[in-house]
């Protein structure tokens, strides 16, 4: 591929010359099926529109989990703290994971059936009749065929991030859902987050004036635990770091100021490009642990993504978006969440957030505690404090889970719906492949073939709903 490209610019003759960047991008556009299966013919005429599709009402939820360990529990725990919600059935490949979760909950008075062992066990829950809603929490490759087989079975779903791991998987949710119309929502907690959700309030009030750019990341130290050989199940998150570059886990960072751009609702994202630094760490990691331990001598002498990716994304509308991704160095936790506006900016990290209305210098610790009160997003008033007790994240997963049931049960809209599922998670792919092409630029599918322009911004009002009580 690489040797097509240098070809076709000594052919044309366009090297290094102003108009060669427009026929590259066009080069890039024509080998791009190949690299990352985005045939957009099959796919782009519009399906349902599930954007603002509101649900049939569930009085009570009927839920099912599948996928036990690092993010399943998380889920169940909040389930066990919401009124309608039923727990059904718990699913994992290994028994003692169903039988720990299993227990976690006895005192709540849920009593779910197990199913674990077989590799298609899942397939048993979702076959289900007495299910609404399936939770998916498992390894990044099994989220899509599950996602697919339950809302063919006529269930909801709410997959764990990253939603799918191709171009041709993130269409596939895209039209299946489209097609069952069933609720597929990727759990993208962070947008749930308090100062994720109070900068939305003031985008939504106009406090930044027109955004022009935003920044997100996910810069969080995993080294350690993805050479865990407990940490995650058959070592699955360190064998998606091998053979792949790009920014593997965009959604955190990207999520919320997608929300905040009106991203799919009014502006979509058009073009990227990324480009990875070497790897300085995993490889080296390898190689030490192997030299101790057998085990890790599968994972020497492989080909590991860089250590920090810097993705930029242009939206259709001018705006422009700043991604970064690094879990090998030790950097200090960050998601960056910048929001860069005509009229006031925003930054959270380092913490605590700051809120600026001119270029002189942040609002005060007063002045922001007076912002705060101002643009307190009605979710927050309502099940803020409630959230941080149960904890999760600081309350977020349970935010996130209190809405998603809510809306369920009053027949809401959700706030992350198919449409932002796909073109979140499609970014892993598209960079991956830009990567390799010498930072290349490269479309971004629009997921909602064109109903982007038609496409109302996500309700945050709490004007209808709301009714959904906790147990704490």
């Amino acid at each position: 591929m690489k040797d097509n490209r240098r070809n076709f610019l000594k052919l044309t003759g366009l090297a290094g010359v102003g108009l060669a960047g427009g026929i590259v991008k066009g080069f890039a556009k024509e080998t791009h099926n190949d690299a990352v299966s985005n045939d957009n013919n099959k796919f782009d005429s519009p399906g349902f529109n599930m954007s603002g599709y509101a649900a049939p009402k569930l009085e009570t939820v009927r839920t099912g989990f599948i996928g036990l360990g690092q993010r399943g529990p998380t889920h169940l725990k909040n389930m066990t703290k919401l009124a309608g919600v039923s727990i059904v059935g718990l699913c994992d490949i290994r028994e003692d994971y169903a039988l720990k979760a299993q227990k976690s909950i006895q005192d709540s008075g849920q009593k779910p059936t197990l199913y674990f062992g077989n590799k298609d066990a899942w397939k048993k829950l979702c076959d289900r009749k007495d299910v609404d809603l399936i939770f998916i929490a498992t390894p990044w490759n099994m989220h899509v065929p599950m996602a697919l087989y339950a809302m063919e079975q006529g269930k909801h779903v709410a997959i764990e991030v990253p939603a799918a791991v191709t171009v041709d998987e993130c269409w596939q949710l895209v039209k299946t859902s489209e097609k069952t119309r069933k609720h597929c929502m990727m759990l993208e907690n962070c947008c749930y987050d308090f100062f994720e959700l109070m900068t939305l309030n003031m985008a939504r009030q106009g406090f930044f004036g027109d955004i022009v750019h935003t920044e997100g990341a996910y810069i969080h130290y995993l080294l350690d635990l993805n050479f865990k050989k407990d940490g995650y199940y058959d070592m699955w998150r360190l064998k998606e770091n091998i053979g792949k570059d790009g920014n593997r886990y965009p959604t955190h960072g990207l999520g919320p100021v997608c929300q905040v751009m009106n991203i799919n609702r009014g502006d979509k994202m058009d073009y990227l490009v990324s480009m990875s630094s070497m790897d300085n760490m995993m490889g080296e990691t390898a190689k030490e642990l192997a030299a101790k331990d057998d085990f890790y001598k599968p994972y020497v002498n492989k080909q590991y993504r860089g250590n920090m990716n810097t993705t930029v994304i242009r939206t259709n509308r001018g705006k422009t978006i700043m991604l970064q991704h690094d879990v090998t160095t030790p950097n200090v936790y960050s998601r960056i969440h910048k929001i860069s506006g005509t009229k006031g900016s925003a930054l959270k990290y380092p913490l605590p957030g700051r809120i600026a209305t001119s270029h002189d210098k942040w609002l005060t610790d007063e002045e922001l505690k007076s912002m705060e009160e101002k643009y307190r997003p009605a979710i927050v008033k309502k099940v803020g404090e409630l959230a941080k007790q149960v904890g999760g994240h600081g309350g977020m997963d349970f935010l996130m889970d209190w809405r998603l049931i809510d809306c369920l049960r009053n027949g809401l809209p959700l706030d992350q719906d198919v449409y932002d599922a796909a073109s979140w998670s499609v970014i892993a792919p598209l960079s991956d492949w830009s990567v390799g092409h010498k930072s290349t630029s490269i479309d971004i599918p629009d997921f909602t073939s064109g109903l982007w322009k038609q496409n109302k911004p996500v309700d945050i009002s709490l004007e209808q709903g709301g009714t959904t009580s906790v147990r704490v």
